[in-house]
């Protein structure tokens, strides 16, 4: 029997998540997209500690354009957090969605916010 959409995206999301691991030095950006909003969280795994997180439901960020736009958004607005709480670089964690379209831009925006991955 196929799997589901989600079925496959949990399977090449712990296929990601052995490899990509968040330290204190060097923690995780992980990303969660659902069909309206998308989310993103800096997270030290060894610590078991989220240091910033930003979404699309933010009041700062305003739901105009499309959500390729918001999700730019939302990651500069993660990299303002990362840097008042002190990180420069990061490991990317896409959560086993496709690098393109929203997860991309998302990244994109954090890349010209000032993180570095």
């Amino acid at each position: 029997m196929a799997l589901t959409k989600n079925e496959r995206r949990l399977r090449i999301k712990s296929r990601i998540r052995k490899v990509v691991s968040g330290t204190e030095a060097r923690p995780r950006l992980a990303v969660f997209r659902s069909n309206k909003e998308i989310y993103a969280q800096i997270v030290d795994d060894v610590n078991g500690k989220t240091l910033a997180a930003a979404s699309s439901r933010d009041k700062g960020i305003t739901a105009k354009g499309n959500k390729v736009e918001v999700a730019t958004l939302v990651g500069k607005s993660i990299a303002e957090k990362a840097l008042k709480a002190g990180v420069e670089t990061i490991a990317f964690d896409r959560g086993g969605y496709l690098y393109h379209g929203r997860v991309k831009s998302l990244a994109e925006g954090a890349r010209e916010g000032g993180l570095k991955f």
